[in-house]
């Protein structure tokens, strides 16, 4: 599993920073992130997260306690798979 600390607890239709009604995502597959454009990550890096099938978790890295929380599989942020 990959690991993906930024400024937003997850991964949004729109960027929830200019977009205040953007849509969260609990979970969305790569075809899913593809279609729909979404930046989660450098593009090589994401390709082969999918091809070699290692999930991301995109979460907050600024709120304090989710990085621990992220490790002890509680859910937190947005899961690709």
């Amino acid at each position: 599993m990959i690991l993906k600390g930024t400024r937003v607890d997850g991964i949004y239709s729109a960027d929830p920073e200019k977009v205040p009604d953007a849509e969260r995502y609990e979970t969305i597959s790569f075809d899913e992130v593809i279609s729909k454009n979404l930046k989660v990550m450098d593009m090589t890096a994401f390709t082969l997260c999918r091809e070699n099938n290692l999930p991301i978790i995109v979460f907050d890295m600024n709120r304090e306690g989710n990085l621990l929380n992220v490790v002890s599989g509680k859910s937190v942020g947005t899961l690709v798979n």
